[in-house]
């Protein structure tokens, strides 16, 4: 079984939503095959929680607005380190980059197909990785590219 076409649109303009909010390492798995629960992860990070905040916010309204869909559960608001949207049909994680780099997402879902994303999604890949050198900080180690 691989992702649904609604699922590949979900993604898609979430996507898209996360790098208009400048969003790191954005990345999506149709996770379909192994899980019954959902079709597709779609996982993307950013280096503070304002920002983290920001991004879900994003997705939440241009996925409501342009294609009238909104979440079943959005968790982790309260210390906005790892939002999770629940849309049924997919998820969205997005996360502070260091809980990105200390769960490591991407190492549970390899096995999994990517899913194509926007180039301005892409282009994302990095990001973060970067930033922190940027920053001068030992951020990520080269597991989110």
């Amino acid at each position: 079984m691989t992702a649904t076409d609604r699922s590949i649109e979900l993604v898609t303009l979430a996507a898209q939503a996360a790098a208009d909010r400048l969003a790191h390492d954005i990345i999506a798995y149709d996770v379909s095959d192994v899980l019954s629960i959902t079709d597709a992860f779609l996982l993307a990070s950013a280096p503070n929680d304002r920002q983290v905040k920001s991004i879900v916010d994003e997705i939440e309204e241009r996925l409501n607005k342009e294609l009238g869909a909104k979440p079943v559960r959005r968790e982790g608001d309260r210390d906005a380190r790892w939002i999770l949207l629940d849309y049924v049909d997919i998820v969205v994680h997005v996360q502070h980059s260091e809980e990105r780099v200390f769960y490591a997402l991407e190492r549970l879902w390899k096995d999994c197909p990517e899913i194509a994303l926007p180039e301005d999604a892409v282009q994302t890949r990095g990001k973060a990785e970067e930033h922190a050198r940027l920053m001068g900080t030992d951020g990520a180690d080269g597991e989110l590219s």
